[in-house]
């Protein structure tokens, strides 16, 4: 079992020093791992050469009869895939156990997105002064004009925004960069917050992971970075004032919302990739589906033909 931890453990290290995986993805990773580690050991096998396609078979089943939901099992048979081909990549087996190791078949579901009006309404209701209004609002902005993830827009340093050109610089998953470019209202709102704004926020302070708290672009009341959770709990507070579902709203639907309606202006999709900093296309691609999805919606509500009943049809 030791040899069996040792070989988990460097493949955890493989992925962070030479693949620069996401903290939670290989903490992810090393539950699932744990998980298979034990199994194993249960089946008798204390040694990574000792293992076959016959103890991964048991551990999907064994992933199954636990109850897991289908997602879960994914993810887990997905670590123990990627560990077997590492165990292959060193040498340590001769072929690779996870061949043919089946998974469970997901349905895709299709990203919850805004409508233009519920962000319009979003917009209005952020203060267009004072520090936290001007600091909401420029968040807000770029959250939905640049398509950012959450982690990304706290974690920007005020060196990330070329405000000449109206470009922000982003890193992204396994710290891949991309340049991504930002409307008029976004660099306005941007302008607002550090000029009238963010002074107010300002304290000195002692470096803090690598990088003190007062280069980040946006701050906190108490001087520090912002955090996720700071803006997921004001972004669900506005969606309370304004009427909608707080349930429908947070920093990822709003990416979403920014991915669709720049395919549904007749972006090209590869230009969509690019600012979304997606790996690969085909994850990109939903959006054609969401937007195919909200053509569909359109015609049923104001087609004559539509499916929307006689009598309830707009003008």
């Amino acid at each position: 079992m030791v040899e069996l931890t040792a070989s988990i453990d460097r493949f955890l290290s493989h992925v962070v020093v030479e693949r620069g995986l996401a903290r939670n993805t290989v903490e992810a990773y090393a539950r699932d791992l744990a998980r298979l580690a034990g199994h194993l050991e249960r089946s008798g096998v204390a040694t990574p050469e000792a293992i076959r396609p016959a103890h991964l078979r048991s551990f999907a089943e064994a992933l199954a009869a636990d109850g897991l939901a289908p997602a879960s099992r994914v993810r887990s048979l997905v670590a123990a895939r990627r560990f077997a081909r590492h165990l292959v990549a060193r040498g340590v087996l001769a072929s690779d156990p996870s061949e043919g190791l089946l998974a469970p078949r997901l349905g895709r579901r299709l990203p919850r997105v805004l409508q233009a009006a519920e962000i319009e309404a979003l917009l209005a209701a952020t203060p267009a002064a004072g520090a936290l209004g001007l600091r909401d609002r420029a968040m807000l902005e770029m959250l939905y004009a640049a398509g950012l993830r959450v982690s990304e827009l706290v974690g920007l340093p005020l060196g990330a925004v070329d405000r000449r050109s109206g470009l922000v610089r982003v890193v992204g998953k396994g710290g891949r960069t991309r340049i991504v470019p930002l409307g008029e209202p976004a660099l306005a709102a941007l302008e607002a917050w550090l000029a009238d704004g963010r002074p107010a926020f300002t304290r000195p302070r002692a470096p803090r992971s690598g990088r003190s708290a007062s280069d980040a672009v946006f701050l906190s009341q108490r001087g520090a970075a912002m955090t996720r959770q700071n803006f997921f709990v004001r972004l669900r507070a506005l969606a309370r004032q304004v009427g909608i579902p707080a349930e429908r709203v947070s920093p990822h639907v709003l990416r979403h919302s920014f991915a669709t309606d720049l395919l549904e202006g007749g972006a090209d999709l590869r230009a969509v990739q690019a600012m979304l900093g997606h790996a690969d296309l085909a994850t990109t691609q939903i959006y054609t589906h969401v937007s195919r999805q909200r053509l569909r919606e359109t015609v049923e509500r104001r087609h004559p033909r539509g499916a929307k009943p006689s009598g309830q049809r707009e003008s």
